[in-house]
């Protein structure tokens, strides 16, 4: 420490989600005095407004959803949930919104806290205006680290501070559940919030400017959720947009591109995400404020010269997702411990010090009825990029333990294997239950391990996971016979 307003660290991190915290982690674990920097709450968006509240909303709707088809369950099943019971249980998922829990962790860790709004002050230096109005100056010997996250994307609509609309916060936050709920989106937060609050007694109607759900994923994925909403009592209106939204009376009126005019409680915008860049000092280090930030798989940003900002998690627009930015902050602390020793860095494919896995093998799941996962590539994706592969498809209702789960269980799964290579570049499967089939993809995409290989992980019996060994037969009845989908 150099005085009572300059504080000397090995590295400053700002942000103190679970990207942040991650990187702090381990450069922590390497022997670097480090400290972050955190305006909010620590724990981040996940914690409060994202992971952990919306899966707390949605876990009960979902197993409710797979109750009802099972017989004997099905009469148990019918009867609507206990809304103040389940958002109790929200309540308590998010720690009643306060961080007392991991500011604890941060101390036991041996990481700094220091609460305030974190801006770049040049380079290796970042201010820090405090609560009560003051200023700390802290230096970085080696490295900061901006893990400052993504807000919400609100539309450039006339009105819209008058019309407090909700963001995905407002969304996994609510105190009890609205009446009528406007969704305008199509992605994994409307699809998620429409699934949630309908289950909760709500009225949703769900409006996209496309002609699907969940555009970035397989096409038959947001079929088969989309049939599952409007079975449930969901209004999908797609291709159209809001033309116009006012708050009157308590209501919420729009008028849409088609002409209809639609009234609601409350009105969800689930329209993207963009990057918390805005005001956290970028012009002082000769970069552009308020765009996503590039890095390369090291996680350094490119356009910094000399090896010491990072940007890693949602910032950076590579995966914005928790888990993939915990994956990056993993690489970057190794990454900014090499440095700060002298080591070299070792960036080939799968190594150490590079982040592959984010153009490789992204998992994700979609927590609707029904369950929704990927990862790698899709055919979209590949037919966009030129990328030959062998399409492999298979309806999971024909798997003896998907039929556990329900006798008319509705749900399909597809690989895309490298025709050369022989290894999977890309797994989806859409059905309840098929979280649980996610991790093994991702290990196999990012193990490349050979079809051949993969014909001995024997599934056991009688489990979803039986799904390997049809999709395995399906191709090589396939290939036997120089059938190739596109």
């Amino acid at each position: 420490m150099t005085s009572e307003d300059t504080r000397t660290y090995d590295v400053v991190v700002i942000g103190a989600g679970p990207v942040g915290e991650n990187v702090a982690d381990r450069t922590t674990a390497a022997g670097l005095s480090t400290v972050i920097v955190e305006s909010e709450l620590v724990g981040g968006e996940c914690s409060y407004w994202a992971c952990e509240p919306s899966k707390a909303l949605l876990r009960p709707a979902l197993l409710r959803a797979d109750a009802g088809r099972v017989p004997g369950l099905a009469p148990a099943a019918a009867g609507p949930l206990d809304a103040a019971a389940v958002l109790a249980h929200r309540d308590r998922m998010a720690a009643h919104w306060s961080d007392d829990g991991q500011v604890e962790w941060l101390k036991t860790a041996g990481i700094d806290l220091r609460r305030g709004h974190g801006r770049l002050d040049g380079p290796r230096r970042v201010a820090v205006t405090t609560p009560d109005g003051g200023t700390v100056h802290l230096r970085a010997r080696h490295a900061v680290a901006l893990c400052t996250g993504s807000s919400a994307a609100l539309p450039d609509l006339p009105g819209l501070a008058a019309l407090r609309p909700w963001t995905s916060r407002e969304a996994t936050s609510a105190p009890q559940p609205p009446g009528r709920l406007l969704i305008v989106g199509a992605g994994v937060v409307a699809t998620e919030m429409a699934t949630a609050w309908q289950a909760l007694g709500t009225q949703v109607t769900l409006l996209a400017r496309g002609t699907r759900l969940l555009p970035q994923m397989e096409p038959f994925a947001g079929g088969l959720v989309a049939d599952r909403l409007r079975g449930a009592g969901s209004d999908l209106r797609f291709g159209v947009t809001v033309a116009t939204a006012a708050r009157t009376g308590g209501e919420v009126r729009i008028a849409l591109s088609d002409g209809s005019r639609l009234t609601a409680d409350e009105i969800l915008f689930a329209t993207g995400r963009a990057p918390r860049t805005g005001d956290i000092g970028l012009e002082t280090v000769g970069l552009p404020p308020g765009g996503w930030l590039t890095t390369d798989d090291t996680l350094t940003v490119t356009a910094a010269p000399g090896d010491w900002l990072y940007a890693v998690g949602d910032v950076n627009r590579r995966a914005l997702l928790t888990h993939q930015g915990k994956y990056q902050a993993r690489i970057a602390g190794a990454v900014i411990a090499a440095r700060a020793c002298g080591t070299p860095l070792d960036t080939g494919r799968w190594s150490p010090h590079a982040g592959t896995a984010d153009t490789a093998a992204v998992p994700q799941v979609v927590f609707t009825d029904p369950e929704v996962a990927g990862v790698g590539l899709t055919t979209i994706e590949a037919r966009r990029t030129g990328r030959r592969v062998d399409v492999v498809d298979y309806d999971l209702g024909h798997v003896a333990g998907a039929l556990q789960h329900d006798p008319d269980y509705r749900g399909r799964a597809r690989v895309l294997i490298d025709p050369d290579r022989r290894t999977v570049v890309g797994a989806t499967f859409a059905g309840p239950g098929v979280a649980e089939l996610l991790h093994s993809a991702t290990v196999a995409i990012t193990g490349e391990i050979p079809v051949e290989r993969l014909w001995h992980a024997v599934p056991p019996f009688p489990t979803i996971s039986e799904v390997w060994l049809r999709l395995l037969e399906t191709y090589r009845d396939q290939h036997s016979r120089g059938d190739r989908n596109p």
